[in-house]
């Protein structure tokens, strides 16, 4: 059992899920400010004494993206000055997970620049939820925490009326990631192979796996301009049937991935969570989101009194 208080701080990009994670743990959200002055800039303060406590800050660093990892890197400062014997970033939806190699010369490695950058600002471990690629974790010196969702998501599907779904993996990168929503649920394994043309675009050259009969649960870490919305149609071009439910950790949601879940009537559910802070305009009715507090709130404390997490560590 550590000595240090435990502390639960939030920056401004998801208060809603500090709160909730510090209501399970029976603390409450420490007191700090950050406010945007008229030239852009962001200004920092905690409003409280934190010397000598364990701090876990609560970021997830969605839209806008620059904003609220600027936010998370100045806590961190200040946390430090501060005198607080660790501080944690617990970064749900963790920033720039696509950008984490060079695809062709001159590109930088901005998964690896981002973790460089927490580093450097002193947090003391990193923990993060469903990143696009699991390799990320070997760009930090410090401890990661790589945790998933698959568990909490594939949940939802155990009820009868999914007993003769298969798993649909949107391309091949998530064909592990499928495999353990397929596992766990006892399902078939169907995986599409896509050709990305743009950074927006992508199409799907083959589907590989009998999908005929079966109702797809697409899975995916993200969801962001509506890509694998797109790809549906080969799956019914090879027999699918009855309504599409898509399984979906971090729900980013550009206006192009909300007009196709308006649009397209086989598309029935997005299962996803509250890793990211859903504004009004992009709750539609067709997206049911589940909360990862009580995961968050449970590896917190087991990191705070040194019990092993590996048992919680499924990673995507």
């Amino acid at each position: 059992m550590s000595i240090h208080p435990l502390r639960i701080f939030s920056g401004s990009a998801h208060p809603d899920l500090a709160a909730e994670v510090a209501g399970i743990l029976g603390t409450p959200v420490g007191k700090a400010t950050t406010r945007r002055l008229p030239d852009s800039e962001i200004h920092v303060m905690i409003d409280e004494v934190v010397r000598d406590q364990d701090i876990f800050f609560i970021q997830p660093c969605s839209y806008p993206v620059n904003d609220n990892l600027v936010e998370l890197l100045l806590y961190l400062d200040a946390f430090r000055r501060a005198s607080a014997h660790s501080v944690s970033a617990v970064i749900p939806y963790f920033p720039y997970a696509r950008q984490d190699r060079m695809a062709r010369g001159r590109e930088a490695i901005s998964a690896r620049v981002v973790a460089d950058l927490l580093e450097s600002q002193g947090a003391a471990r990193v923990i993060y939820i469903d990143i696009h690629n699991r390799a990320t974790q070997g760009f930090f010196k410090i401890p990661v925490d790589p945790l998933t969702a698959i568990p909490l998501l594939a949940e939802y599907f155990r009820k009868p009326q999914f007993s003769n779904a298969a798993i649909v993996s949107p391309d091949v990168g998530r064909a592990g990631m499928a495999g353990r929503y397929a596992e766990r649920l006892n399902l078939p394994l169907v995986i599409m192979q896509k050709r990305r043309t743009s950074f927006t675009m992508t199409e799907t050259t083959h589907v590989v796996g009998d999908i005929a009969g079966h109702r797809p649960i697409i899975i995916d870490d993200l969801i962001a301009g509506g890509s694998v919305l797109k790809q549906i149609d080969a799956l019914y071009e090879k027999g699918a049937e009855g309504t599409t439910y898509l399984a979906i950790t971090h729900p980013v949601l550009l206006p192009s991935a909300l007009e196709i879940l308006d649009s397209d009537s086989r598309i029935e559910k997005l299962i996803t969570t509250n890793t990211i802070a859903l504004p009004p305009e992009k709750r539609h009715p067709k997206i049911e989101v589940l909360s990862v507090a009580s995961m968050l709130a449970d590896i917190i404390s087991r990191i705070h009194k040194g019990v092993s997490i590996s048992e919680k560590l499924i990673l995507a």
